[in-house]
């Protein structure tokens, strides 16, 4: 027996397109943290609940070769004091340099699980179609732009693991028809100022 009684989000006031604007502004934050400023964020990271966090998990073991390769180039392939001597050892400033890229991407991959927890894909398609839609003007259709990246998306998100690259070659389902509704919503006011502050934030985050 399903229950009847259930909560229900409020929906945001603000474009799909200027919430992702301003996801995009949060990575590009991300990259600049340093100094206390970047242990902080990364001890902030449960408070975003159990949903990101799991979804952040699976993105960070997707990605451990990756973090176990930026650890070992830092720390071994910085110069400075040794953690011991004799025989090869990483140097204490070659760790404090991976530990800071390190909880970079770290921060990076859980505002990427957040955004895809947190943003249905029907405002996904519509936010992309607004970012897109001055491509026009070159003769790109915003449209298609949106799903195409969307299907890129899913697809690097079902990848399959390593050891079933076989299931690569073969051959997909045909006659399998989508169709995929793409919400066309204006920009109203706030959606202006809030991504005229966001594009300012950036400008000063990159031009500083």
């Amino acid at each position: 027996m399903e229950a009847t009684g259930k909560f229900r989000m409020k929906k945001s006031r603000l474009h799909p397109a200027t919430r992702l604007l301003g996801w995009l502004a949060l990575l590009v934050a991300v990259q600049c943290l340093s100094g206390a400023a970047l242990p902080a964020a990364c001890l902030a990271v449960p408070l975003t609940g159990k949903r990101i966090l799991r979804r952040s998990g699976r993105l960070v073991w997707q990605a451990r070769w990756l973090l176990i390769s930026l650890t070992l180039v830092f720390a071994w392939g910085i110069a400075g004091e040794p953690l011991w001597h004799g025989a090869p050892a990483p140097t204490r400033q070659g760790l404090e340099e991976a530990a800071k890229h390190l909880g970079r991407l770290w921060l990076v991959l859980v505002t990427v699980a957040a955004l895809l927890e947190t943003m249905p894909l029907a405002d996904l398609l519509a936010a992309l179609r607004t970012l897109f839609a001055p491509a026009r003007r070159l003769g790109i259709d915003p449209d298609r732009g949106a799903v195409r990246l969307m299907l890129a998306l899913r697809y690097v998100e079902t990848l399959p693991r390593p050891r079933d690259w076989k299931s690569l070659l073969e051959i997909p389902e045909t006659g399998v028809c989508e169709t995929v509704d793409i919400d066309r919503r204006d920009l109203r006011r706030i959606d202006g100022l809030v991504m005229a502050a966001l594009l300012g934030g950036l400008a000063w985050i990159c031009f500083r």
